[in-house]
């Protein structure tokens, strides 16, 4: 994977720093705009996954990168906080996160394309989804060595799950991949980056932020739990629509597998993970709910600014 194509000064200069062409002051450039900022930050927390061909993995803790990362994740998480202030989530623990969960009623991606979405809109959200799914799992993998042993365990077997329980073939983004490839499209890792949203890379930078985070374990397992909570039916759903508009059976295949193993999932992670989390770590309740909140707002955020592209 090579690095993304500037949207702005910021990511300019950060590509610039990251070719070893310049050493710039992020003073001069901050704050910049959305699609700059998400970007820079999508850029910088991918040194810490599979990193770039055309940069030196020795950069992942520069400390004048590190600089900038700072500076662009404080604002963000201050944004997502004051989004989740007046959130409550009754007791016990686990039944008021999950209520939280089945309470959200935002707009559906997944049923647009499962009743009428064309091909091509289709096509379009694989690229913007691809940015996550090619990843899937790795954000959250960063939390498992910091958890009590109750959540750690049951993290462990979910991921497992995640990872193709052993079998390379069956690895999730694996399954992706081959599904993209399939459908004509690019199976790389970020090779859809430059067509994605800031409010994909938001919610990309919301996985990592998260998981990166020793600090904010209890917002990466929130996050996790709304995902796996509210992913079934909406694969379910795309799944019908993958075959609706004709694409390779290898698509509806990456959702078919979800349709199942998220329906497990979603107890594992509302009740196994996070419950005994918070059970184990109450300081980590706040943080629990504000992943869980971030995860259903971002993406009723991109779901209702995808609806509104396609209709215009």
């Amino acid at each position: 994977m090579l690095t993304p194509k500037a949207r702005g000064p910021l990511s300019a200069a950060l590509l610039d720093a990251l070719h070893g062409t310049a050493r710039p002051s992020w003073d001069e450039l901050l704050p910049g705009d959305e699609d700059d900022v998400q970007l820079s930050l999508w850029t910088l927390y991918e040194l810490s996954f599979r990193g770039f061909d055309d940069v030196d993995a020795a950069l992942e803790w520069d400390p004048h990168l590190l600089d900038l990362r700072g500076r662009l994740e404080r604002p963000l998480e201050a944004r997502w906080r004051e989004r989740a202030a007046d959130v409550e989530v009754g007791e016990p623990f686990a039944d008021g996160l999950m209520r939280l969960i089945e309470a959200d009623d935002g707009a559906s991606l997944a049923a647009v394309v499962q009743r009428g979405a064309t091909r091509e809109q289709v096509l379009e959200l694989l690229r913007w989804r691809s940015v996550y799914h090619l990843k899937e799992a790795d954000p959250t993998s960063f939390t498992l060595p910091r958890l009590p042993v109750r959540a750690q365990a049951a993290l462990a077997a979910l991921q497992y799950d995640e990872y193709g329980g052993g079998d390379p073939a069956r690895l999730h983004r694996h399954l992706f991949a081959r599904g993209m490839s399939d459908a004509g499209l690019r199976p790389d890792e970020g090779a859809y980056v430059d067509d994605a949203p800031a409010i994909v890379l938001e919610q990309n930078n919301a996985l990592s932020m998260f998981g990166l985070h020793r600090r904010l374990r209890g917002a990466s397992l929130g996050h996790l739990a709304a995902f796996e909570a509210t992913s079934s039916l909406p694969s379910r759903k795309m799944a019908a629509g993958i075959r609706r508009v004709g694409l390779p059976e290898t698509v509806a295949d990456y959702y078919d597998e979800h349709v199942e193993a998220d329906a497990v999932h979603e107890q594992l992670a509302v009740r196994m993970i996070c419950g005994t989390l918070v059970e184990d770590e109450p300081q980590t309740r706040p943080d629990v709910v504000l992943g869980a909140f971030t995860c259903l707002d971002l993406e009723n955020r991109f779901a209702e600014w995808a609806l509104d592209r396609w209709a215009a």
